[in-house]
Protein backbone atom coordinates (compact mmCIF):
# COMPACT_ATOMS: atom_id res chain seq x y z
CA UNK A 1 0.00 0.00 0.00
CA UNK A 2 1.17 3.17 -0.78
CA UNK A 3 1.92 6.35 1.87
CA UNK A 4 -0.48 8.67 -0.39
CA UNK A 5 -3.09 5.57 0.25
CA UNK A 6 -2.31 4.56 3.99
CA UNK A 7 -2.99 8.19 4.50
CA UNK A 8 -6.62 8.30 3.19
CA UNK A 9 -7.42 4.95 4.69
CA UNK A 10 -5.67 6.27 8.33
CA UNK A 11 -7.75 9.15 7.73
CA UNK A 12 -11.26 7.58 6.75
CA UNK A 13 -11.69 5.04 9.27
CA UNK A 14 -10.29 7.30 12.00
CA UNK A 15 -13.41 9.62 11.42
CA UNK A 16 -15.72 6.60 11.32
CA UNK A 17 -14.31 5.33 14.79
CA UNK A 18 -14.78 8.45 16.49
CA UNK A 19 -18.69 8.14 15.60
CA UNK A 20 -18.53 4.06 16.86
CA UNK A 21 -16.23 4.58 19.66
CA UNK A 22 -15.63 0.56 19.96
CA UNK A 23 -14.77 -0.87 23.16
CA UNK A 24 -12.25 -3.46 22.50
CA UNK A 25 -11.91 -6.63 24.75
CA UNK A 26 -8.46 -6.91 26.06
CA UNK A 27 -6.61 -10.30 24.39
CA UNK A 28 -5.97 -13.21 26.42
CA UNK A 29 -1.70 -13.06 26.18
CA UNK A 30 -0.58 -16.40 24.67
CA UNK A 31 3.61 -17.16 24.76
CA UNK A 32 4.36 -17.26 21.39
CA UNK A 33 6.28 -14.05 19.55
CA UNK A 34 5.80 -12.41 16.70
CA UNK A 35 9.24 -12.03 14.99
CA UNK A 36 9.44 -8.28 13.45
CA UNK A 37 10.75 -7.89 10.30
CA UNK A 38 14.20 -5.78 11.48
CA UNK A 39 13.57 -2.87 8.59
CA UNK A 40 10.18 -1.93 10.23
CA UNK A 41 10.21 1.11 11.83
CA UNK A 42 6.91 1.53 13.95
CA UNK A 43 5.77 4.69 14.31
CA UNK A 44 2.70 6.35 16.55
CA UNK A 45 1.43 9.90 17.91
CA UNK A 46 -0.53 10.33 20.64
CA UNK A 47 -2.27 13.32 22.51
CA UNK A 48 -0.75 14.38 25.91
CA UNK A 49 -2.72 11.59 27.70
CA UNK A 50 -1.32 8.90 25.51
CA UNK A 51 -4.35 8.67 22.74
CA UNK A 52 -3.43 7.69 19.89
CA UNK A 53 -4.08 10.42 17.30
CA UNK A 54 -1.58 8.17 14.42
CA UNK A 55 0.01 4.91 13.32
CA UNK A 56 2.14 4.22 10.63
CA UNK A 57 1.93 0.63 8.62
CA UNK A 58 4.42 -1.35 10.19
CA UNK A 59 2.72 -0.55 13.82
CA UNK A 60 -0.71 -1.37 12.74
CA UNK A 61 0.69 -4.84 10.89
CA UNK A 62 2.86 -5.89 13.55
CA UNK A 63 0.02 -5.26 16.55
CA UNK A 64 -2.51 -7.06 14.05
CA UNK A 65 -5.30 -3.96 14.95
CA UNK A 66 -7.26 -2.61 12.21
CA UNK A 67 -6.72 1.31 12.03
CA UNK A 68 -10.40 2.11 12.94
CA UNK A 69 -9.36 0.07 16.29
CA UNK A 70 -6.28 2.21 17.18
CA UNK A 71 -7.56 6.16 16.00
CA UNK A 72 -8.96 7.26 19.17
CA UNK A 73 -7.77 4.61 22.18
CA UNK A 74 -5.45 4.76 24.37
CA UNK A 75 -1.97 3.39 23.91
CA UNK A 76 -2.06 1.01 26.73
CA UNK A 77 -3.97 -1.28 24.07
CA UNK A 78 -0.81 -2.91 23.29
CA UNK A 79 0.74 -2.95 26.87
CA UNK A 80 1.57 -6.62 27.68
CA UNK A 81 0.77 -7.84 31.35
CA UNK A 82 4.67 -8.87 31.47
CA UNK A 83 5.65 -4.81 31.56
CA UNK A 84 6.19 -3.58 35.05
CA UNK A 85 4.49 -0.31 35.33
CA UNK A 86 7.69 1.26 36.82
CA UNK A 87 8.65 1.37 33.00
CA UNK A 88 5.84 3.53 32.25
CA UNK A 89 5.93 5.64 35.24
CA UNK A 90 9.29 6.86 34.68
CA UNK A 91 8.21 6.91 30.56
CA UNK A 92 5.80 9.77 31.77
CA UNK A 93 8.31 11.37 34.50
CA UNK A 94 10.49 12.43 31.63
CA UNK A 95 8.09 13.47 29.00
CA UNK A 96 6.96 15.76 31.54
CA UNK A 97 10.12 17.39 31.74
CA UNK A 98 10.72 17.37 28.35
CA UNK A 99 12.95 14.84 27.56
CA UNK A 100 13.17 11.79 25.32
CA UNK A 101 12.80 8.20 27.35
CA UNK A 102 14.12 5.18 25.59
CA UNK A 103 13.00 1.67 26.29
CA UNK A 104 12.53 -1.78 25.73
CA UNK A 105 8.98 -2.33 25.80
CA UNK A 106 7.08 -5.85 25.40
CA UNK A 107 3.74 -5.14 23.38
CA UNK A 108 0.68 -6.99 23.28
CA UNK A 109 -0.93 -8.17 20.08
CA UNK A 110 -4.37 -8.74 18.78
CA UNK A 111 -4.10 -12.30 18.61
CA UNK A 112 -2.50 -12.68 22.14
CA UNK A 113 1.03 -13.28 20.70
CA UNK A 114 4.12 -10.49 21.91
CA UNK A 115 5.94 -8.51 20.39
CA UNK A 116 9.60 -6.64 21.35
CA UNK A 117 10.58 -3.42 20.13
CA UNK A 118 13.35 -0.47 21.37
CA UNK A 119 11.23 2.98 21.82
CA UNK A 120 12.72 6.26 21.62
CA UNK A 121 9.87 9.00 22.63
CA UNK A 122 10.11 12.08 20.86
CA UNK A 123 8.10 15.57 22.82
CA UNK A 124 6.30 17.85 20.08
CA UNK A 125 5.67 20.93 21.09
CA UNK A 126 4.07 24.14 19.57
CA UNK A 127 5.87 27.96 19.63
CA UNK A 128 4.51 28.83 22.76
CA UNK A 129 6.98 25.73 23.76
CA UNK A 130 3.40 24.16 24.89
CA UNK A 131 3.74 20.20 24.71
CA UNK A 132 1.17 19.23 21.69
CA UNK A 133 2.03 15.62 21.36
CA UNK A 134 4.46 12.90 22.02
CA UNK A 135 6.23 10.68 18.88
CA UNK A 136 7.04 7.16 19.21
CA UNK A 137 9.68 5.59 16.97
CA UNK A 138 10.30 1.61 17.22
CA UNK A 139 12.42 -1.05 16.14
CA UNK A 140 12.33 -4.57 16.73
CA UNK A 141 14.68 -5.21 20.15
CA UNK A 142 17.68 -6.82 20.09
CA UNK A 143 17.90 -10.20 21.46
CA UNK A 144 20.40 -9.25 23.83
CA UNK A 145 18.99 -6.72 25.40
CA UNK A 146 15.89 -9.33 25.24
CA UNK A 147 17.58 -11.94 27.05
CA UNK A 148 18.85 -9.22 29.51
CA UNK A 149 15.82 -7.50 30.21
CA UNK A 150 13.44 -10.07 30.39
CA UNK A 151 14.51 -11.40 33.80
CA UNK A 152 14.77 -7.66 35.29
CA UNK A 153 11.28 -7.29 34.19
CA UNK A 154 10.17 -10.20 35.92
CA UNK A 155 11.62 -9.18 39.27
CA UNK A 156 10.45 -5.66 38.96
CA UNK A 157 6.43 -6.94 37.80
CA UNK A 158 6.66 -9.24 41.22
CA UNK A 159 7.61 -6.85 43.38
CA UNK A 160 5.05 -4.30 42.20
CA UNK A 161 2.34 -7.35 42.64
CA UNK A 162 3.52 -7.93 46.34
CA UNK A 163 4.50 -4.42 47.26
CA UNK A 164 4.07 -1.70 45.17
CA UNK A 165 5.60 1.19 42.40
CA UNK A 166 7.66 2.60 44.73
CA UNK A 167 9.79 -0.43 45.93
CA UNK A 168 9.76 -1.29 42.52
CA UNK A 169 11.46 1.93 41.62
CA UNK A 170 13.59 1.28 44.27
CA UNK A 171 14.65 -2.04 43.14
CA UNK A 172 15.59 -1.23 39.65
CA UNK A 173 17.69 2.38 41.02
CA UNK A 174 19.69 -0.08 43.12
CA UNK A 175 20.00 -2.65 40.19
CA UNK A 176 21.48 0.23 38.39
CA UNK A 177 23.89 1.46 41.16
CA UNK A 178 24.91 -2.14 42.14
CA UNK A 179 26.25 -1.94 38.30
CA UNK A 180 27.74 1.42 38.58
CA UNK A 181 25.68 2.57 35.65
CA UNK A 182 22.53 5.11 35.25
CA UNK A 183 19.33 3.65 33.09
CA UNK A 184 20.54 5.78 29.90
CA UNK A 185 23.94 4.07 29.83
CA UNK A 186 22.89 0.34 30.66
CA UNK A 187 20.52 1.04 27.81
CA UNK A 188 22.86 1.79 25.30
CA UNK A 189 24.64 -0.76 26.97
CA UNK A 190 22.37 -3.50 25.37
CA UNK A 191 21.90 -2.29 22.14
CA UNK A 192 25.87 -1.96 21.65
CA UNK A 193 28.12 -4.88 20.63
CA UNK A 194 29.99 -4.98 23.99
CA UNK A 195 29.45 -7.99 26.13
CA UNK A 196 30.76 -6.24 29.03
CA UNK A 197 29.11 -3.42 30.79
CA UNK A 198 32.63 -2.11 32.20
CA UNK A 199 34.28 -2.09 29.01
CA UNK A 200 31.45 -0.01 27.47
CA UNK A 201 31.31 2.89 30.10
CA UNK A 202 35.04 3.49 29.83
CA UNK A 203 34.61 3.31 26.06
CA UNK A 204 33.24 6.81 25.94
CA UNK A 205 33.08 7.07 22.26
CA UNK A 206 30.34 4.22 21.98
CA UNK A 207 28.16 6.22 24.11
CA UNK A 208 25.30 9.17 23.66
CA UNK A 209 24.84 8.10 19.47
CA UNK A 210 21.60 6.07 19.95
CA UNK A 211 19.76 6.67 16.85
CA UNK A 212 22.77 6.39 14.65
CA UNK A 213 23.40 2.79 16.16
CA UNK A 214 20.30 1.55 15.99
CA UNK A 215 17.78 3.74 13.93
CA UNK A 216 19.95 4.36 11.43
CA UNK A 217 19.71 8.56 11.49
CA UNK A 218 21.24 11.09 13.32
Amino acid sequence: MTTNNYQKKWDSQTRENQKRKPKLPKPVPIDTEIKLNDNAILLSITDTRGVIEYCNEDFVNSCGYEVHELAGSGHNIVRHPDMPKIIFKLMWQRLKEKRNMVAFVKNLAKSGRYYWVMTDFIVKENEKGEVTHYKGIRKAAPKKAINEITPLYKKLLEIEGLKDVEASEKFLTGFLDAKNTDYDTYVEYLISDYNDLNMFIKDNTKKGSFFKRFFGVS
